[in-house]
Order: C-alpha cells, then sequence, then structure tokens
C-alpha cells in the first residue's frame, strides 16, 4: 500500500554512483523477488550460489566510506528506537561493523554460506537463514536493517515489531543492482507507513514506520 516519504536535507557529501547496476541481471531476479511470485528453494539455491561466487572480494568492495555514508547516515538521522536490532542480507559483515559499532547487533542473517564464512563472529551473532521465512518470532525486532537486500516484504512486515523500524538502504542509488526506488520500496511493505528518507554518499536510506 503507498506510503509517505519525507525527504531531508542531505548532511553529508552525495556523490553521482558510476553506471553499474540499472542493466544488471539481478534487477529480473530483484522484481520477481519483491511480486512474491520469484522466490522457491531452486531460486534460493542459485541465489546463494551467485553470492558464494563473489565473497572473496566482497568485503573489500562494499566497505568504504562512500558506499556506507547511507547507512551511517541513517543510523545518524533516522530515529531508530532502543530495541533488537538485527540486519538482513548482511554479507560478509561490512555493514554489520559499522552498525556493531554504535549499538549490539542482534544478530545478522544471509543465504550464503561463503559470505557468512568471511564474518568476523565478535562483531556479531551471524547465522544462515533464507529473509522469505525468517527464523525469528513474530513481532520480535525493533529495528531491522537492510542493505542493498531483496525485499520479501511479508515477511519483515511479520517480525517487525510494533513501533519498529524497517531501514531501507541502497548504497549506490538507483544503479544498486539490487534495487527498488523508493515509491516502490513503500508500495510493497504491508499496510500503510511513512518514511524519513535522505541521501547520502553514492546512494540513500528510507526509515520506515507503520502509520
Amino acid at each position: 500500500m503507498t506510503g509517505s516519504i519525507t525527504w531531508i536535507e542531505p548532511v553529508r557529501s552525495v556523490v553521482e554512483p558510476a553506471r553499474f547496476g540499472s542493466d544488471h541481471p539481478m534487477r529480473t531476479v530483484t522484481r520477481q523477488i519483491g511480486s512474491g511470485e520469484g522466490w522457491s528453494p531452486e531460486r534460493a539455491s542459485f541465489v546463494a550460489g551467485v553470492f558464494d561466487t563473489l565473497s572473496v572480494d566482497w568485503h573489500c568492495d562494499h566497505s568504504s566510506d562512500l558506499r556506507l555514508a547511507p547507512l551511517e547516515d541513517a543510523l545518524d538521522r533516522g530515529d531508530l528506537p532502543p530495541g533488537r536490532l538485527v540486519e538482513i542480507g548482511c554479507g560478509t559483515g561490512a555493514a554489520t561493523e559499522r552498525i556493531a559499532a554504535r549499538r549490539p547487533v542482534a544478530a545478522a542473517l544471509d543465504l550464503s554460506p561463503k559470505m557468512l564464512a568471511l564474518a568476523d563472529p565478535a562483531v556479531a551473532p551471524f547465522v544462515r537463514a533464507d529473509a522469505g521465512a525468517l527464523p525469528l518470532a513474530s513481532a520480535s525486532v525493533d529495528v531491522m536493517v537492510l542493505v542493498n537486500m531483496f525485499m520479501f516484504a511479508a515477511s519483515y512486515d511479520r517480525v517487525l515489531a510494533p513501533g519498529g523500524r524497517f531501514v531501507w538502504i541502497s548504497t549506490m542509488g538507483d544503479e544498486t543492482p539490487i534495487y527498488f526506488p523508493p515509491d516502490e520500496v513503500m508500495d510493497l511493505l504491508p499496510g500503510r507507513w511513512t518514511a524519513t528518507g535522505s541521501y547520502a554518499g553514492t546512494g540513500f536510506w528510507l526509515v520506515a514506520r507503520r502509520s
């Protein structure tokens, strides 16, 4: 259902991302999953395999200050409540490390075993999980962070607590391979939501809550 977004002025440098993901093959997968029709055990195995092959260079490629500026800005200005924070789609933990430097991360989840094998277990509990069927109790997460992640809207809505925050980060804006425009993110979330957002580095962030 359509929600509203209040955009606030950037306070960090904003940089035009290099052309990279707008014609990336992962865009098709992203839209199929977002529609609720593109996920299956076979697709999950395929996606895990794709990210397994990318795991060796992932941390270096995705941990720069510029790329993670949207996350840092969301943590600074997104009015996030205290409580249980979970990151979904954590990869090797590049973003997890930034979050954990500010507050505890209750769990960081990813589908790729090779990505998780490269994450630092001292940062957070890293758990292999399918975001389409999260192994989390209903209404158990106060802050949910997703960095360049697929949209399993019903699954996310189920585990987010009343008053919780849904943090959506696209580190390369509309050039992020796994990407939805901000308005479509809001449309995909079940029910009525309001969000605050801004731009930082090469990307943008949204922090959404139920209306």
